[in-house]
């Protein structure tokens, strides 16, 4: 893990400017937060390395209910993570080298010296400044306090409250403080166990009363949906159903939320810009005076736009989401959980064909991925495009047209026909750079597998055939395994197809794919002879940390209204 320098900026003049430039001192409290939260955020995993599993508060009990968005680090997380952490990272060299976290040490120290080593906070001691006060845990946060707009807070847990205050001012009169930087930098209220920070005091303190009426913690959708995304972790995520509206608010806003450097998102004239300008630009002030205002009836109307109504959908199906970051057993997990809010379209991923031929591929198998399309598909998605874009059916019609007059199928029956009840693309064992590179596709040992009758593929194919040139119609011959059909560039992989495998019995391949998965992508590092590591041999630095990597899996599936997913690496 590296840190990255120049951190102070953010506590002086100079690095809101670029994020905020009409905004520059009321932000700078926010972004000062960075050190007890956001830098926590971005630096989590290294720094949760250091802590273990307890039972104790959590910024979600800080925050008022009316939270619509949440990112928290537990620097004090579940049993042993801390162990796992040390274990799993210290096995890459490259980390060791460049962080070499040991268990005793307050990585907080650490950041804290990277944050300040370019000197924009002479005079300030961790020891005596910042250890007194900071905690384990802290969140950034959107919260609606009744305003436009949600407001960024930051919060951070604090061990002394009075010091807390005496800290965090000695923080604002040293890294933002100046001739420049003397003006207003926002506002924070110590409350209890927790540092609240925002862009003014006021709004500090109506989220600290606001969240004694009813915390966010408290809130039944968010116990759901961080239940729903699995055992607690070092990091945290949610999004609650109220912060799909701002889709909405953004999407009618057209030009006025773009503004001059993101353009009309409503697709309307908004002014133009001079290229030029632009190229030579080299700060945010320099590139919006290269921007044309726009004109009267442009401006004046841009909060009237329609919300298109493919993400009008999505907004009002959009129920909520969660997301968790953890340590197990050598292995990183991300699991996450997200409404589903396109339950016409998921209903045709509602299936798991594609992830049982998986299981039953060849027990060596390097790398595969499999999914299934329940039947209707493709003109559900046809139909789907049609809604959502209804001013390109006509051309979404001639583009089918095209295809079919092109290659001979027939959508959507070809089509179905092609990709089965279920499909896997595989690579085998025998990777070889040099033959491949010599031999051409024939030496990949990269297969296909169908769950549906060969004779029925082979008939489409035959179609695709008298179109291609002959050196591509040689790998369009489809052959038989038990019960599903079988296309492979290397005759070798074919054999090993047909006769298919155990693959679902392997140790590694069960410990990154979810049972409930109904389409996943599997890559198994140790096999072919630790073949990652071997075709990177030529870099040994890049093959000493690719060493350790043993397995990664990405699982995915639906139970009832909820979309599960699952992110799992692990290590030898």
């Amino acid at each position: 893990m590296s840190m990255t320098p120049g951190g102070p900026e953010y506590l002086d003049t100079s690095g809101p400017a670029e994020a905020a430039p009409d905004n520059d001192n009321r932000k700078r409290l926010v972004v000062l937060g960075a050190l007890g939260a956001g830098a926590a955020v971005v630096a989590g995993g290294a720094w949760a390395a250091t802590s273990f599993f307890a039972t104790g508060a959590q910024p979600a009990e800080a925050l008022p209910d009316s939270t619509i968005a949440y990112a928290s680090v537990d620097l004090d997380p579940s049993g042993g993570q801390k162990i796992e952490a040390i274990k799993t990272l210290r096995k890459f060299p490259g980390f060791t080298d460049q962080v070499d976290i040991k268990s005793d040490e307050d990585l907080r120290e650490r950041l804290f010296e990277e944050i300040t080593s370019s000197g924009g906070c002479e005079g300030l001691s961790y020891a005596d400044d910042v250890k007194p006060w900071l905690g384990a845990r802290a969140a950034m946060a959107a919260v609606e306090v009744g305003e436009d707009q949600p407001a960024p807070v930051a919060v951070v847990q604090v061990t002394d409250s009075g010091k807390a205050e005496e800290g965090v001012q000695k923080l604002i009169d040293t890294c933002g403080g100046g001739e420049e930087g003397s003006g207003d930098v926002g506002g924070w209220v110590v409350d209890g166990d927790w540092l609240v920070l925002a862009e003014t005091k006021e709004t500090a303190q109506k989220v600290v009363d606001d969240a004694g009426s009813g915390s966010l913690a408290d809130d039944e959708a968010f116990g759901t949906w961080t239940g729903e995304a699995g055992d607690d972790g070092f990091m945290s995520f949610y999004v609650a159903k109220g912060a799909a509206k701002y889709l909405g608010e953004a999407a009618g806003m057209g030009s006025s939320l773009g503004g001059p450097l993101l353009g009309d998102l409503s697709g309307s004239s908004a002014g133009g810009f001079d290229q030029e300008c632009l190229d030579a630009a080299t700060t945010p002030e320099e590139m919006n005076a290269c921007f044309e205002e726009p004109t009267d009836d442009t401006s004046s109307d841009t909060g009237s736009e329609e919300v298109p109504p493919e993400l009008q959908q999505v907004i009002d199906g959009f129920d909520g989401m969660a997301a968790t970051v953890r340590f197990d057993d050598g292995s990183v997990e991300v699991e996450y959980a997200v409404s589903n809010y396109q339950p016409d379209m998921s209903k045709y991923l509602d299936s798991d064909e594609g992830v049982a031929l998986v299981d039953g591929l060849p027990d060596d198998t390097v790398a595969a991925m499999g999914f299934a399309l329940e039947q209707g598909w493709a003109q559900a998605f046809v139909d789907y495009l049609k809604t959502t874009l209804p001013d390109d059916s006509a051309s979404i019609d001639d583009g089918i047209a095209q295809m079919e007059s092109e290659t001979g199928l027939s959508f959507p029956e070809d089509i179905e026909t092609l990709l089965g009840e279920g499909v896997t693309l595989s690579v085998g064992s025998g990777i070889d750079p040099d033959a491949i590179a010599n031999g051409g596709p024939g030496e990949v040992p990269v297969g296909i597998t169908i769950k549906g009758d060969a004779g029925d593929i082979q008939a489409v194919l035959d179609k695709v055939k008298a179109q291609v040139p002959p050196e591509m119609a040689e790998f369009m011959e489809v052959t038989e395994g038990d019960g599903y059909a079988v296309l492979a560039l290397q005759d070798d992989y074919r054999g090993k197809l047909e006769a298919g495998g155990d693959l679902g019995g392997n140790d590694d391949y069960a410990k990154v794919v979810d049972g409930d998965a109904q389409s996943l992508l599997f890559v198994n590092f140790d096999a072919d002879d630790n073949w990652l590591a071997r075709v990177t041999e030529d870099m040994p630095e890049v093959s000493e940390n690719l060493e350790p990597l043993s397995s990664f899996g990405i699982s995915s599936w639906i139970d009832d209204d909820v979309m599960h997913g699952k992110l799992e690496l692990t290590t030898d």
